[in-house]
């Protein structure tokens, strides 16, 4: 058999038609098939590879923490360095507030650790989120999920769960003295790229301080530079209770982590004793290379470009087949008539050597989401390719 028939035989899969390219190699923006066809990643391993594919630095730090040890005990127990100097640097860029990180595997159960901690220290049961959010596939984080399509086959969910709209002012009314937290993206990238409007995140927080509510920022996808600022709440004078991490917060290896004030975070250490915990979270090897790659991101000043390239993308994304286009830094939606010219789209994208995908709410979207480190050479090209694209479509 060959790979591909082992890969679509053994491997779990994902969707019925998966892409199924074979790739071998990535540096940089850029990725290799085993026919040594060459792509320009516009995805980034959805927002996880902001510094580019194997940077040597990240590479040399998986080498050296490889050589020490790797995987020696459950999180939370033994003191590990590399976690320990990966807190303090995170700690030192973000608001004195957020000064406690509890590491875990992934996104998805940074989630799940954040509402554990916010009903825990509440003592209240509800949990907002907004509509076309994604905050993760595990049960816990689907039920926060803003999409009926895409939770409804594995109901019963968790119970006293609520949904409102993304930049409604009117529906923050819902935020009461019953909820534990509100769960939202900071930027709602899975919708297609939807920004905050009219100060609506400022007034989420004031419901939320009123009520005693915590609040939630989702920047699993949207943090370290992506939209512009290392943290995107940055940007919306804003500072949450909790803040999710994950992607790129492992410079290219599995890492999450949700951060909180230490009073907070205590919570999780009794009644019950290990109220949270995982095997896996802040494995060495992970917090050595997501601390070698926050220091490329700062030493290399790559937050200082992402603005330059976003215009530069925006100035070449003119065509009659694009009805509009929503930015938020290097996270871009380019909007078509519906899914099936989309789709096209993209296939037609990869055969021409650039790879991109849609959006999970928004699958009318085109998906931009490159490593930060993408040349304006490579912006050029890769748009350039999409509007000859379009011009053959028609």
């Amino acid at each position: 058999m060959t790979r591909r028939q082992l890969f679509l035989t053994h491997v779990g899969q994902t969707s019925e038609a998966p892409l199924a390219l074979e790739i071998i190699k990535a540096r940089g923006s850029n990725m290799w098939d085993i026919n040594g066809k060459q792509y320009i990643d516009l995805i980034a391993g959805i927002s996880v590879c902001n510094i580019g594919h194997c940077h040597p630095a990240v590479i040399e730090a998986i080498k050296k923490q490889i050589d020490d040890y790797m995987h020696i005990m459950v999180y939370g127990e033994l003191i590990e360095s590399p976690q320990v100097a990966y807190a303090k640097m995170l700690i030192d860029y973000l608001p004195t507030t957020l000064n406690s990180v509890f590491y875990t595997a992934s996104g998805s159960e940074a989630t799940e650790g954040a509402m554990k901690l916010a009903k825990r220290f509440t003592g209240r049961t509800q949990i907002i989120s907004f509509q076309n959010s994604y905050h993760g596939s595990t049960q816990g984080a689907l039920s926060v999920m803003g999409d009926e399509y895409w939770r409804n086959a594995f109901r019963p969910l968790l119970p006293d769960t609520m949904q409102l709209k993304y930049n409604s002012f009117t529906d923050l009314e819902n935020v009461t003295e019953k909820t534990a937290c509100v769960i939202a993206e900071t930027v709602q990238a899975e919708a297609g790229v939807l920004v905050p409007q009219n100060n609506w995140l400022s007034a989420l927080r004031a419901r939320c301080t009123k009520t005693g509510t915590l609040l939630v920022l989702d920047e699993i996808q949207c943090a370290f530079g992506r939209n512009g600022t290392l943290f995107a709440f940055e940007q919306f004078d804003v500072v949450p209770d909790i803040l999710l991490l994950g992607k790129a917060l492992g410079g290219g290896m599995p890492l999450g982590a949700f951060v909180a004030n230490k009073k907070l975070m205590d919570s999780l250490t009794h009644h019950p004793v290990l109220g949270h915990i995982n095997t896996f979270g802040g494995h060495p090897v992970s917090c050595s290379a997501g601390l070698a790659a926050l220091k490329v991101l700062l030493q290399e000043s790559l937050m200082d470009t992402v603005n330059e390239k976003e215009l530069l993308f925006l100035s070449h994304l003119h065509h009659p087949s694009i009805k509009a286009v929503r930015s938020c830094g290097l996270m871009i939606a380019v909007e078509f008539d519906d899914f099936e010219f989309n789709k096209k789209v993209i296939d037609a994208l990869i055969e021409e050597g650039i790879f991109t995908d849609w959006f999970l709410f928004a699958p009318n979207c085109l998906r931009i989401v490159p490593p930060l480190v993408i040349t304006a050479e490579e912006i050029i090209i890769a748009c350039d390719k999409l509007i000859r694209v379009l011009n053959n479509l028609g």
